[in-house]
């Protein structure tokens, strides 16, 4: 039975969640956890869409280096499925990654990239708010050192002129 989905209102993507493994009956298992979680939450998911799987072979002696001629051959097949999330609130889907992290099946490896849209007006929030980042800003920009004159030469003559060294040597 496949798991019951939602509509989207608008149609906006906001998650993509890759999914790679070397076991299509485990792939294939969470895929369906994935999705079923989402409408839980009701998040509009859509899915699982096969994407291309990832060949890689190699070719290695048997034994020494005497018999190149007896070579064995060795390939693994990583098949991938996207899901993507449509229309979801970012926290929705943050908590949704974090539940499918949480419970995460053997061999399958995830990988997701979230789009957050915000206001158009986020220069004008960013500007009105520098001028009370800009002390803590410049408390460490003290701390570089980039800018600091470097008293070497007077130290030294301190170190040399003090009477703890004069009584060392």
């Amino acid at each position: 039975m496949w798991p019951l989905r939602r509509e989207t209102e608008y149609g906006v993507p906001s998650c993509d969640l890759q999914l790679r493994s070397y076991s299509i009956p485990n792939l294939e298992f969470f895929c369906d956890f994935a999705l079923r979680a989402a409408y839980y939450l009701n998040l509009p998911a859509f899915g699982p869409v096969p994407l291309p799987k990832i060949t890689e072979r190699w070719t290695v002696p048997k034994s020494h280096f005497i018999f190149k001629k007896s070579q064995e051959n060795f390939e693994r097949i990583t098949r991938r499925r996207l899901i993507q999330i449509r229309d979801g609130h970012p926290e929705t889907v943050q908590v949704w990654l974090a539940f499918l992290q949480k419970h995460a099946y053997y061999g399958i490896g995830m990988k997701a990239n979230m789009w957050e849209y915000s206001s158009l007006d986020t220069g004008k929030q960013m500007d009105s708010e520098l001028p009370s980042m800009q002390k803590s800003i410049d408390e460490k920009m003290e701390l570089l050192g980039q800018s600091k004159v470097l008293g070497t030469v007077e130290k030294v003559k301190e170190l040399l002129e003090s009477e703890r060294f004069k009584h060392t040597a």
